[in-house]
């Protein structure tokens, strides 16, 4: 599936324990008893976006035309439907900088702009590394003049891939070119990176995969009013020469800069829209060469069965992983059921990937939050590799789902991914919290890591302490407490 920039978002890899996330428009998932809040995906308001899903007219997300395009294509790589701009004839994709209705596309004085970009035919040239051969644009407003005689606004890379560049030029006629911020690279061919670029009078930063490498001083030097009119091109100069030789996918440009923390959430929150793809296996390849277990072996599981999970069937078709810790989330097919505010959603999918034999934790939330301080995700179950599953009577919002694979750090009987999404606990760290309670107890029960204080049963006994008599949290088995009050009422049962 494919959506706009707009509204989507996707969840963080960690560590190698979670495997992929699928992102579903027009339902959400109940949680169980945890509360879901708004507000822990990124807020930050863009210009526009290009999102790349019309790949036959290449309007943006908000249905505004380019001004003119030739020789592009598109790549089921990346997001789905990926901009590519590679060929060895002149090509181009242009658009306005401020529409016909005063829409603002592109502000050059301040502002942030955030794409992914993979290399597609990079070869090794005369000046070292694998490149475009040429100073491939990213994205350009204007054009380079020796004489600095009208104006330039531009993202590039150098003709062997080495290093990325955020330059400018107005047209006062000092020859200069200021180069504001620039960094090493060594790109792959089908790899995507993030790039942010945050910039305004006071200072200039540059973010790959959502890390600050470089920053310079504030942006004084830009095209004039003139240049602007002439529009900006994606992938390549204006007149198609200086292409980038790749791929291109959620462009997104905002009026001001953006934080560091908005910069990193962003990254992390679309990343896993390319590591669902099982068609950017480059990508893929590289979290199975990760430091992780090589091999499943069978560990004490706490946390098992099918939980919310309705089997329907074998799939269709379906891929084997690499390892047990390849596996991926195919086939999705979303249906209505009812109408009005009655409506419900139905949700059907299948695990491809993987190892025969190996259960995967499905975990599912409608507002993406990670680190010890996130909303808990929900377990909906565990589902095998080459098996549809059903999950029923979803409100109609926003979900989002994640494999976890069978890691288990600590031996306790939780997986990583488990501890990581649920409990909110380090895997790598204790165990047990500071009363002795191990977290495994806990979820065991469908508690939270930090309920040895509550007692859910009312029984007079706090968590902690029915772990240490050997009673159940959720079964009144201390002294329950009555109360009667003078109007006649009371808690006796």
């Amino acid at each position: 599936m494919k959506a706009t920039f707009n509204w989507r978002g996707s969840a963080r890899k960690l560590n190698g324990v979670l495997t992929c996330a699928l992102v579903v428009a027009g339902f959400l998932f109940g949680i169980n008893a945890q509360a879901q809040m708004p507000g822990n995906g990124p807020t930050n308001i863009v210009l526009e976006s290009w999102s790349f899903y019309d790949t036959t007219n290449w309007l943006d997300d908000d249905g505004y035309a380019p001004v003119s395009f030739t020789n592009i294509a598109y790549s089921n790589l990346g997001d789905g439907q990926t901009l590519v701009v590679d060929t060895n004839v002149p090509a181009w994709l242009q658009y306005n900088v401020v529409e016909n209705d005063g829409t603002t596309n592109l502000t050059v004085q301040q502002g942030s702009v955030t794409f992914w970009f993979a290399p597609s035919s990079w070869s090794s040239t005369n000046t070292g590394g694998a490149g475009p051969g040429e100073y491939g644009r990213l994205l350009e407003v204007g054009s380079y003049t020796p004489d600095s005689s009208y104006g330039l606004w531009n993202i590039y890379v150098d003709s062997g891939g080495n290093n990325l560049y955020f330059s400018a030029q107005t047209n006062d006629l000092s020859s200069n070119l200021t180069t504001y911020v620039s960094a090493p690279i060594s790109w792959t061919t089908n790899y995507f990176h993030s790039v942010a670029l945050t910039y305004c009078a006071t200072n200039t930063t540059l973010y790959l995969d959502g890390t600050n490498v470089s920053s310079g001083p504030g942006v004084t030097v830009y095209p004039g009013p003139n240049v602007l009119t002439n529009g900006f091109c994606i992938g390549s100069d204006t007149n198609g020469i200086y292409q980038a030789h790749g791929l291109f996918d959620l462009v997104a440009t905002y009026n001001y800069p953006m934080n560091s923390n908005d910069v990193l959430l962003n990254y992390q929150t679309q990343m896993w829209s390319f590591r669902i793809n099982p068609n950017n296996m480059v990508m893929e390849s590289s979290i199975v060469s990760a430091p992780s277990t090589p091999s499943y072996t069978p560990q004490y599981d706490v946390i098992t069965g099918q939980g919310n999970l309705q089997w329907v069937g074998a799939a269709s078709s379906c891929s084997n992983g690499t390892s047990a810790y390849n596996v991926w989330i195919t086939n999705v097919v979303v249906t209505m059921v009812g109408s009005g505010t009655n409506a419900t959603m139905n949700l059907e999918f299948s695990i491809e990937g993987g190892s025969s034999g190996v259960p995967f934790d499905v975990f599912a939330t409608s507002v993406l939050s990670f680190g010890t301080n996130g909303i808990p995700w929900a377990w909906e179950g565990q589902g095998y590799q080459c098996n549809t599953y059903l999950l029923t009577n979803l409100p109609s919002s926003t979900c989002f789902l994640i494999l976890g694979t069978p890691q288990n750090t600590s031996g306790y009987g939780l997986t990583d991914a488990f501890e990581l999404l649920v409990e909110k606990v380090n895997p790598a760290g204790a165990q047990t919290d500071s009363s002795g309670v191990p977290y495994a107890w806990y979820a065991q029960f469908g508690l939270g890591a930090q309920s040895a204080m509550q007692d859910p049963d009312l029984d007079g006994l706090l968590n902690y302490q029915e772990y240490l008599y050997g009673s159940k949290p959720t079964v009144p088995e201390g002294t329950t407490i009555w109360v009667g009050t003078p109007n006649g009422t009371s808690s006796i049962p």
